[in-house]
């Protein structure tokens, strides 16, 4: 296993003690670094040849910082590494995991792909973002409703998705999405 992250600077800093935005500039690759304890490398060094599959993190990170989804919605750009990294993964024909607001990533990339960013209606008000899966469907790709426990496997595409944080759950639940949607992943390495 090896972790890459984008070395790119970050859309904006969040003191989350406060939940505001700060003046302070960080990398991504930096940030990801202190995260990672160190021990990441640059995306643009990835090369798709020298693994069986690939998984995206989610976060809000994620929506500003790997894509634009954050300001842009479905009009987003992806980042030009994020984008070579999961068109080298899908030409290949090797697994890609995406969790939480990740899967929009593919929506954007592989148009007529299936995903899951859990349901498309905020039950029970466990899904207060549930209107991005409205957004998936107008780029032309079918979004599956999930529990968060769950995961969808595109077996079609090799992407498999789970919802994680989109969905307003005790972690627990989370965990076993995020744990069914590795070992999908795992399955068709």
């Amino acid at each position: 296993v090896k972790i890459f992250a984008p070395n790119i600077e970050q859309r904006d800093v969040v003191n989350h003690l406060k939940g505001i935005p700060t003046e302070e500039k960080r990398n991504v690759l930096v940030e990801s670094a202190r995260l990672a304890r160190g021990n990441i490398q640059d995306l643009a060094e990835l090369k798709a040849s020298e693994f069986d599959a690939v998984i995206f993190p989610g976060g809000f990170g994620v929506a500003k910082n790997l894509c634009s989804w954050a300001v842009d919605g479905k009009n987003c750009s992806v980042n030009e590494h994020v984008n070579a990294t999961l068109q080298a993964f899908h030409s290949a024909k090797k697994p890609i995991g995406l969790c939480c607001i990740s899967p929009v990533l593919a929506a954007k990339v592989f148009p007529g792909c299936e995903v899951t960013v859990g349901q498309d209606k905020n039950v029970d008000g466990r899904f207060p973002d549930a209107e991005t899966a409205s957004a998936i469907a107008e780029l032309g790709c079918k979004h599956i409703c999930k529990n968060v426990n769950e995961s969808h496997v595109d077996k079609a595409n090799k992407i498999v998705t789970t919802c994680a944080f989109m969905c307003k759950a005790p972690l627990h639940e989370i965990f076993d999405g995020i744990g069914t949607m590795v070992q999908e992943v795992l399955k068709l390495a």
